[in-house]
């Protein structure tokens, strides 16, 4: 019979540091939520509650929009950090 994986427990990162609003201009604490190609990162994976996640959502949209995050990546030249150049 196999045996059951024990995982650890995910923990919402914003709502242990008790954030009240995540704002679209502060990127250091979007890019948590971003893949390397800049796609957002499901919440099973991220482990961020669903209130959280839909205040991400929507500001890593808005970010988009103000041109502060690209809405695609090239395959050809991904860069591993593109918030260092800002």
């Amino acid at each position: 019979m196999a045996e059951k994986r024990k995982y650890s427990k995910k923990y919402c990162r914003y709502s242990e540091a008790k954030v009240e609003f995540i704002d679209y201009k502060d990127t250091s604490m979007l890019k948590y939520c971003l893949s390397e190609r800049f796609k957002i990162m499901p919440r099973r994976l991220t482990g961020t509650s669903k209130k959280y996640q839909e205040m991400v959502e929507r500001a890593i949209k808005r970010a988009r929009q103000a041109a502060l995050i690209p809405y695609i990546v090239d395959r050809n030249e991904v860069v591993t950090n593109p918030f260092e150049g800002m």
